[in-house]
């Protein structure tokens, strides 16, 4: 599924993030940047351990903030890990937070002259953000952004499952994108 915002595009799809062919795809990361379970740990497994180095020498990352390595041995040129939060209820930041995620990763491709990305579900497994919420978020946080920025041609939202594609095909109403 496929959508036009101003002269980028974003695209929903059911994937592997790993397998992306974008010039950078988005890890939803830990504070610590040292690897973890789901999205992360298959990034850090595939890209190997050119990643896992580079994200010693930065040190971390705040939640909300985002950072870049090297794709190591992935397809992607470049990783951009992003801390999401973790959802404990909506009312401790959590949307500004997740908001952020998707906007600062978005500044540091444009800052990299990176044209094509792909996202995660930031927040949605392990950290427990309910999906339907954290989709609105994302698509509407991220279709802002490519208004204002025509050098991302392409934003890609990677879903593992066709589950999870069915919840942000449902949310792009919300987004404004119909």
């Amino acid at each position: 599924m496929e959508f036009k915002v101003g002269s980028s595009r974003l695209v929903l799809k059911q994937g592997d993030i790993v397998k992306e062919e974008t010039e950078a795809i988005v890890n939803a990361a830990n504070e610590t940047l040292l690897g973890g379970g789901g999205v992360d740990g298959a990034i850090h497994r595939v890209g190997g351990p050119q990643i896992l180095e580079e994200c010693k020498k930065i040190g971390g990352c705040r939640t909300g903030n985002a950072v870049i390595t090297s794709g190591g041995k992935l397809r992607a040129k470049y990783v951009i890990h992003t801390v999401g939060p973790v959802f404990r209820g909506g009312g401790r930041g959590e949307p500004e937070l997740l908001a952020s995620c998707y906007r600062r990763s978005l500044e540091v491709a444009s800052v990299q002259g990176i044209k094509s990305l792909a996202f995660p579900s930031i927040s949605t497994g392990a950290y427990g953000y309910p999906i339907e919420l954290a989709s609105r978020i994302a698509l509407k946080t991220v279709a802002d952004y490519l208004k204002g920025h025509p050098e991302i041609q392409e934003a890609r939202f990677v879903l593992f499952s066709s589950k999870d594609l069915e919840v942000f095909k449902s949310a792009i109403k919300d987004a404004g994108l119909e």
